[in-house]
């Protein structure tokens, strides 16, 4: 079997490397979810994780470094049932396809963790986590609008503190369900009422801690999206410290508890009124300084001798400007007399020394110094290109093959007038030119013999 003239012929790592190259491309495959059974666990000594996820079907090897390991919420098992996140891509080495595994979860919450991440995802793609967008939190609100469930601990937490730090600002609380079904529309609906009454300046929306499942209606998409068109600041207060919603990103500002949030929805009266009397403080100290330093500039208006005697320092003052502008004024003259006296000397000294004829006769020195000079240089120059043009056609002439042909050697050409350099560049009965130094010969081939090389 002969190999096609045109046919390329890859080496296994090409090969290879084609096939890795093409699958790194794929988007699917860059950011894929993967259920399945881990089997053949093994943590390596560096923290890497080496296991087969599998199902009835098939299986797949996967990989996990330690950076990304060390962030697991669980302890990965043999046999644990898991949703992982990452990327497949061929292990040159071996030749064969594999899992890059960049986050796991348990299958239990893996569903809803996937879809907490591809709505998060979505969402920050369209701009609705964006800081430019957020709405800023009034300082002294008018009213608070309470949106969260009539009975749980978090509406009591909030109220309370709420009546704690300013019992003057209003409360409106509008009852939703924050579990179930029912518990997203609910809490729509809510937001967008509040927007149509325009009751309240600032919203707090949330509820008290729980699982994944009973926070989750705080991911749907819908709740997010009403949260990003109110009009009104929302304050999101989901959950304990450690539990984050969808709700919390698309807020105008996230509160870690209920409670918190209640905090940074109004001014603690008392830290206003302590904030107050510091400034009047501060304000009563600042006057009574300006008015200690206006009777004391008073004071030393009145002892001044401008207003105890002015008609005296007056005319002593008067008298001694007027005799200190005079002697500067005859000083002034006499200097400037002396300046224009010098200046007019140098300049007839100048004046006398300097002759349009002399002026010509130097101009003309000079133009026969330089004509010297440009003649000088062009000799030197032509001498200088003379010697170098003599050298460079000895050179020439040494290496002419002509001066080779005179010493018994020539040139030998074959019928398409190439050079015959080695025996086997011509056969017998060609015919060849033969160039002399002094001509050139037409011959035939009549015999042929080489020379042969001992190893």
């Amino acid at each position: 079997m002969s190999q096609g003239q045109n046919q390329k012929v890859f080496s296994v790592r090409d090969i290879t490397r084609y096939i890795k190259m093409k699958m790194d491309a794929d988007a699917v495959l860059q950011n894929v979810w993967v259920r399945g059974e881990i089997s053949n666990f093994t943590r390596h000594s560096s923290g890497h994780l080496y296991f087969t996820l599998k199902d009835k079907d098939s299986r797949i090897k996967c990989v996990m470094f330690a950076g990304q390991a060390s962030r697991l919420p669980f302890a990965p098992k043999e046999g644990a049932r898991v949703v992982a996140n990452g990327s497949v891509s061929v292990y040159e080495r071996d030749g064969q396809y594999q899992m890059y595994v960049n986050g796991m979860q348990p299958d239990g919450i893996g569903s809803l963790y996937l879809a907490f991440e591809q709505l998060k995802k979505k969402l920050d793609e369209e701009g609705l986590f964006s800081a430019a967008r957020k709405k800023p939190i009034p300082t002294f609100p008018t009213a608070i609008g309470v949106i969260t469930s009539p009975t749980g601990a978090a509406v009591r937490d909030i109220i309370i503190t709420l009546q704690r730090r300013n019992p003057a600002v209003p409360v409106l609380l509008y009852p939703v369900s924050v579990q179930g079904e029912a518990a997203a529309p609910s809490i729509v609906k809510a937001i967008r009422a509040m927007n149509e009454r325009r009751e309240v300046d600032v919203l707090i929306v949330g509820r008290g801690g729980g699982s994944l499942e009973e926070l989750w209606a705080f991911n749907e998409e819908a709740v997010a999206r009403a949260i990003a068109a109110s009009s009104i600041p929302i304050i999101s207060a989901v959950g304990h410290e450690t539990d984050t919603t969808i709700a919390d990103f698309v807020a105008d500002l996230r509160a870690a508890t209920p409670t918190a949030a209640a905090e940074l929805a109004v001014p603690s009266r008392l830290e206003l009124r302590d904030t107050i009397g510091h400034l009047r403080r501060r304000m009563t100290g600042a006057l009574q300084g300006a008015v200690q330093s206006r009777r004391e500039a008073l004071l030393r208006l009145r002892r001044s001798p401008f207003l105890t005697n002015p008609k005296r320092q007056l005319m002593m003052q008067q008298t001694e400007r007027l005799d200190r502008h005079t002697a500067a004024l005859q000083y002034h003259a006499k200097t400037a007399l002396r300046t224009a006296g010098d200046r007019f000397v140098r300049l007839d000294r100048r004046l006398s020394s300097v002759s349009p004829r002399e002026a010509a006769r130097h101009a003309a020195k000079g133009l026969d110094v330089a004509k010297l000079k440009l003649l000088q240089r062009m000799n030197a120059i032509i001498r200088d290109r003379g010697h170098a043009f003599d050298m460079h056609a000895k050179r020439l002439d040494a290496l002419s093959p002509l001066k080779v042909m005179q010493r018994g050697y020539s040139l030998v050409y074959d019928e398409n007038k190439r050079l015959v350099k080695t025996v086997g560049d011509v056969q017998l009965g060609d015919m060849v030119r033969v160039r002399l130094a002094d001509g050139e010969l037409d011959c035939t081939v009549w015999s042929m013999k080489g020379e042969t090389s001992s190893d």
